[in-house]
């Protein structure tokens, strides 16, 4: 009884930093949050069907890889460099923690608009580049949020209900 406790709240712990990893750069959200679920299926109380599980691992690997590309395709569709592109990743990361919390949405677009300027491109394309990554961002980022979101959902619908 109590080391179901125990792993439900450290089922809760991981299910709210894998929600605070699908904003964050550093944490990979979904995995995180993958543990969660995987800390209330170890109680005694609390099971999740084989097939359940190995789905939601597969959406978590998947969701993380495609994370990890969409940034990428969104500021090469517009036109976007690598300059651009490394640039996005780093001005998320000094708007993270400089302008919280606006500098999340903020920083990649700027670091990319600043990268294709370093790369000597017209403004008007690295707006547009910045803009591309910006979109790359957004939509990886409501990805890995509905990914874990679901999975907090099925986590304490497994708990309440049982």
């Amino acid at each position: 009884m109590v080391l179901d406790i125990v792993l439900i709240v450290i089922g809760i712990v991981f299910l709210l930093v894998g929600l605070a990893g699908c904003i964050l750069p550093v944490l990979p959200g979904p995995p995180i949050s993958y543990v969660g679920l995987l800390m209330l299926h170890f109680t005694r109380a609390h099971q999740f069907s084989s097939k359940f599980l190995l789905l939601w691992a597969g959406i978590a690997i998947v969701v993380t890889v495609i994370d990890n590309v969409i940034p990428v395709y969104g500021t090469k569709r517009y036109g976007g460099s690598k300059k651009a592109i490394w640039g996005s990743v780093i001005g998320l990361i000094i708007g993270l923690f400089a302008f919280p919390p606006f500098g999340i949405i903020i920083g990649p677009f700027v670091g990319a608009v600043v990268g294709e300027l370093i790369d000597g491109k017209e403004t008007g394309d690295a707006l547009r580049s910045g803009f591309g990554a910006f979109m790359g961002f957004l939509g990886g980022t409501i990805l890995k949020l509905i990914t874990s979101g679901l999975m907090t959902f099925y986590f304490f619908k497994e708990l309440i209900i049982k």
